[in-house]
């Protein structure tokens, strides 16, 4: 009846804050504007925000650089306060479907059910039988209540509340379609966690944040070496640009990279193990910390699947006063916020 909101994406990292403002139209999207600063030091970890007001303050200012009169936002949840989990039920009535959802969550989640926000999705594939898969979706009310008081604070609204991982398949999808027969997985390695997800035919059949970012190399370098972390991140970021480092920066990222493999190909194996019949065929890569040097050839080489980057705005125009050049430089991070900012919500 009111017409249709226009959202602002919002990602809100340990390291950055993004915003992303589109025009969506008949499945065509526009960049309008984006904008990104510094997470305030700290303030923001495993997926928590310790500082609300601070981090207001931040999105407040974002808001302005990007020059947006947009007062709905999409935001997305990671980390340790919210699960993601595919189960199979019984197939049943949709009118039923909310209580068996419940007393399932209950089996399944390690969350007091009293102090979780709960929502599902019925996974469409072909065949089943008499049974459905079904995607759990629990976020601790705690965290909720977070993002309300900061949006709040922020002078702005809740469009959307989603789930990281699946504003990245959102934005990859828009850009590549739903892949007749493939099982994509999509991985975007952030500062303080890599959101990993599985796709089939444009559904989300696999969702977890693996507990391990760009920020556990900043964090090796300032242990082994005796460095600040300023100084510790500097490091890090002269190897990924190939600026001449001490060679023990690239021995130290060499270690750490064994790490992050042995995280991603477990989380595929835990896939694999628990979805019968799927094997990932394709692996779509993006985020700041995938530029960490050999991090990706050999996470390729160690799972024998093929890598390729992710371009958010393959399908996605620049608008007025925004530059392909542009385009191109926030490409590696925009992926999540450019999801989110491709949410729809109406009155």
């Amino acid at each position: 009846m009111f017409g249709e909101k226009k959202l602002i994406g919002l990602d809100i990292g340990s390291s950055t804050i993004k915003m992303a403002e589109l025009n969506v139209q008949r499945g065509n999207a526009q960049l309008v504007s984006f904008g990104y600063l510094p997470t305030p030091q700290g303030v923001v970890g495993a997926g928590e925000i310790n500082n609300v007001s601070s981090v207001a303050e931040a999105v407040i200012a974002l808001s302005h650089q990007i020059k947006t009169s947009r007062k709905y936002v999409s935001l997305g949840m990671w980390g340790t306060s919210v699960i993601v989990k595919k189960i199979t039920i019984p197939k049943i009535e949709k009118k039923l479907m909310d209580q068996q959802i419940r007393w399932e969550a209950e089996q399944y989640i390690p969350f007091d059910p009293a102090e979780i926000s709960l929502s599902f999705h019925v996974i469409n594939l072909p065949g089943g039988g008499d049974t459905m898969e079904v995607l759990l979706v629990a976020a601790q009310n705690a965290m909720v209540r977070q993002f309300n008081q900061l949006v709040d604070e922020a002078q702005l609204k809740i469009g959307v509340l989603d789930v990281s991982g699946f504003a990245l398949a959102n934005a990859f999808e828009l850009n590549y379609g739903k892949i007749p027969g493939q099982t994509i997985s999509l991985l975007n390695f952030g500062a303080g966690v890599t959101n990993c997800v599985v796709i089939h035919h444009g559904e989300v059949i696999f969702s977890r944040d693996i507990p391990f970012g760009g920020s556990n190399y900043t964090m090796e370098i300032h242990r082994e070496m005796g460095v600040t972390l300023p100084e510790a991140e500097a490091l890090k970021l002269s190897a990924v640009t190939g600026t001449e480092v001490p060679e023990q920066v690239h021995s130290i990222i060499s270690a750490v990279n064994s790490m992050m493999i042995d995280e991603v190909r477990n989380s595929f194996d835990f896939f694999t193990a628990s979805s019968a019949g799927f094997a990932i065929n394709n692996c779509y890569f993006t985020g700041g910390a995938a530029g960490v040097p050999n991090l990706i050839p050999q996470i390729s080489q160690a799972t024998g699947i093929p890598f390729e980057p992710l371009d958010p705005f393959q399908r996605i125009k620049p608008g007025k006063g925004v530059s392909p050049g542009y385009m191109q430089q926030i490409a590696p991070f925009a992926a999540v916020a450019i999801g989110l900012g491709l949410r729809k919500v109406n009155d």
